[in-house]
């Protein structure tokens, strides 16, 4: 082979692709031939001392005089429609609408400097992946390493739709603070530090809907009973609220399970039911979520000055855009969602999988570190 495609050359390839990704290809074809560029023109280079040497599929090196150019529209018509060899997929991504909190790290560390960053994190779904056995929802020894190493330098809370019991007896770190049934348990100092007496924990324990508490006792009973009969439910009693899964279920019962909570919540006007990631949830009708959380979280911490405090808040569930909201409304901080999947968010910034999310973390451990 005489010549090879230089390494520049791919690169813009894969530029022209983000167009392609980010438009569509109705729209790919006009945004890469229009503007002051001749149709003709080759596609520009990176400058000589930016680019490393090209190896050929086979190995061989090429230097970049030997590189092949391609013209727009050649380029173009190579994305588009080489026939059996795709290059793309055109799907709309989440990171097109929500940039990807990786790749715009440098710009959130812009937004923070001089001031504190106070880390706010979801459980299920952003530091670990969804698991079809609720009680066996264990986080990797890499992630917890993770988040015990950022704690270090963030105030770092887990808000969680599970018990604040169960929470941390799934992370296991005293030097967190911990926020169980979405925001209703909250425990503002360290998780049972041994340093703290008993009367000191006991100030520091919010409990918004305490009174409800006989309530989701009672309520946990026939739920349990009226479910038992599909194969898959798990019922998790989570102190505050009443978590009915249906992740193991058979789809075609799905709606069966739905209208058998609704049956046995019409007994229960003072409480109401919401919807997450396969689980329905049985909660107290108050005006709390976990929105308010964050905001009695900063508040209770003194981190509430917008001037000294970047609030981040990383969650893969519809129950954290409460929280998304409350940051967007504050013009102070930033909603990261956790998805797969495009979906509207109050987020600004989101990750793909809790293995970012840890990539994440460990990149802003990094950077303190760096800091003097």
């Amino acid at each position: 082979m005489g010549r090879c495609l230089g390494l520049r050359s791919v690169v813009l390839v894969w530029v022209a692709a983000a167009v392609v990704a980010a438009s569509g290809p109705r729209h790919a074809y006009a945004a890469m031939m229009s503007g002051p560029v001749a149709k003709s023109q080759t596609v520009l280079a990176l400058p000589s001392n930016m680019v490393p040497s090209p190896v050929t599929s086979k190995g061989h090196h090429c230097s970049s005089s030997s590189a092949t150019y391609i013209s727009r529209p050649k380029l173009v018509e190579l994305l588009l429609t080489t026939p059996g060899q795709r290059i793309l997929q055109f799907r709309p991504s989440l990171q097109t609408k929500y940039p990807s909190a990786l790749a715009s790290f440098d710009q959130i560390i812009a937004n923070a400097q001089g001031k504190k960053i106070a880390l706010f994190l979801d459980y299920d779904g952003t530091l670990l992946p969804i698991v079809n056995d609720p009680e066996a929802a264990f986080m990797s020894p890499e992630m917890r390493t993770a988040v015990k190493n950022v704690a270090k330098f963030c105030p770092t809370a887990i808000v969680s739709g599970r018990s604040r019991e169960k929470v941390f007896e799934f992370v296991k770190l005293k030097e967190l603070y911990y926020a169980g049934s979405h925001g209703m348990d909250i425990l503002v100092s360290s998780a049972d530090s041994q340093s703290k007496t008993n009367n000191d924990k006991e100030a520091k324990l919010f409990q918004p809907a305490n009174e409800f508490l006989p309530m989701i006792s009672e309520v946990y009973k026939p739920l349990v009973e009226t479910t038992r009969s599909i194969k898959g439910t798990n019922v998790e009693n989570n102190k505050f609220c009443v978590s009915v899964h249906f992740r193991n279920v058979d789809k075609k019962d799905w709606k069966l399970v739905a209208e058998i909570v609704d049956n046995v919540l019409k007994a229960f006007p003072r409480l109401k039911q919401t919807t997450g990631r396969k689980v329905l949830e049985i909660r107290p009708v108050i005006d709390w979520d976990k929105g308010k959380a964050v905001e009695f979280l900063l508040r209770s911490l003194q981190l509430d000055d917008p001037e000294s405090v970047l609030p981040i808040y990383i969650g893969d569930d519809r129950t954290d855009e409460d929280a998304f909201k409350v940051l967007r409304k504050r013009n102070c901080g930033f909603g990261i969602l956790v998805s797969q999947v495009p979906k509207e968010t109050g987020a600004f910034y989101s990750l793909r999988a809790p293995s970012e999310v840890m990539e994440f973390l460990n990149s802003l451990v990094r950077c303190k570190e760096k800091s003097p």
